[in-house]
């Protein structure tokens, strides 16, 4: 009877301990301490507005802080390679733009591999750049601005925020499209590029939309087109450029947020669906509209896909402009 008892015993001793395994295994509730939302631009960027705006939303319904790390520095890069090698938890994401895709081509090294080290969480949002000159030039048309150009090969400048920024590579794209030989002028950021635009410098730039609009309204600049597929409810009489002249054109300004590719499907399946309540509330439809972006939820394997097709597409319009950012 004591042996019977004892092996009882040992068996119990020994069920607890392969028990406790299974007990750690079970996974932890998300998130269950603060989330970095790394921001690969400044304070003040359509990035950062998009970030705060959603990170505030996460907080008031998960109850946990979200704190925007602002990585301005390399396009973007060294914000990427944060979190490339951060714990793959759900706690570390990045809100980019399309230049994450850009990156991919326009860089010939880079410390991650784009693909390979990231996971798409949810697309944000949609936002058209606006083709733009001034009413000095004489062009009434987007046909009108490609018959200059042909008329004056290696004559017309088009301005861009930046060699690889979000405003050359459209400009690119627009150029190879349109088979004219126009030349680049690379600025610091927008406001200069808007400047000379509207004083004649350059002929064209495809400007960020909320920046050009105020001077598209008093008449300073003209807009020919908006880049995107469809047209901007804030311009909304402004034809896109694949209505104007080129079908199939477009060319997206998006914004989405990534994790380090390990990160667990149901944490990225939690997100992605905390994303998409919070881009529809209609607070959030509201500041959007104001900021010319159209809300764009995704699945996580949704964005993935996306992705690829954005790199693949635009290593094209890299290659064929000869840009190089190192």
């Amino acid at each position: 009877m004591r042996f019977i008892a004892h092996s009882a015993r040992t068996a119990a001793v020994l069920a607890a301990a392969m028990a406790a395994p299974c007990a750690h295994a079970q996974p932890q509730k998300f998130p269950s301490k603060p989330i970095r939302m790394i921001v690969p631009f400044s304070a003040g960027s359509q990035t950062d507005i998009l970030a705060r705006l959603i990170g505030q939303k996460m907080n008031e319904n998960w109850g946990q802080q979200i704190v925007v790390d602002n990585r301005p520095s390399a396009g973007g890069t060294i914000a990427a390679g944060i979190v490339a090698t951060a714990p793959a938890d759900g706690h570390t994401l990045m809100l980019h733009s399309v230049g994450h895709a850009i990156n991919a081509s326009l860089y010939t090294k880079l410390p991650f591999d784009t693909l390979r080290d990231f996971a798409g969480v949810s697309q944000v949002a949609s936002v058209p750049n606006v083709l733009v000159v001034a009413p000095s030039l004489g062009v009434k048309s987007v046909k009108d601005l490609i018959a200059l150009a042909k008329q004056k090969p290696g004559a017309i400048n088009f301005g861009s925020a930046g060699i690889g920024s979000g405003t050359h590579i459209n400009a690119e794209q627009f150029k190879v499209a349109a088979g004219i030989n126009v030349v680049h002028v690379p600025y610091k950021g927008t406001p200069e590029t808007l400047t000379d635009t509207m004083t004649g410098r350059i002929q064209f730039f495809f400007s960020p939309l909320v920046p050009a609009t105020p001077f598209i309204k008093e008449g300073r600049l003209l807009a020919l087109a908006v880049s995107t597929a469809q047209r901007s409810p804030v311009l909304p009489d402004v034809p896109t450029v694949a209505e104007a002249a080129l079908p199939g054109f477009e060319y997206d300004q998006w914004y989405g947020i990534l994790a380090p590719r390990a990160t667990p499907k149901p944490v990225l399946d939690q997100l992605s669906k905390e994303i998409a309540r919070i881009l529809d509330l209609p607070d959030v439809r509201k500041t959007f509209q104001t900021q010319g972006a159209v809300a764009k939820p995704s699945t996580p394997e949704q964005f993935d896909a996306f992705i690829r097709v954005e790199i693949d597409k635009l290593a094209k319009v890299i290659k064929a402009a000869g840009a190089r950012a190192d």
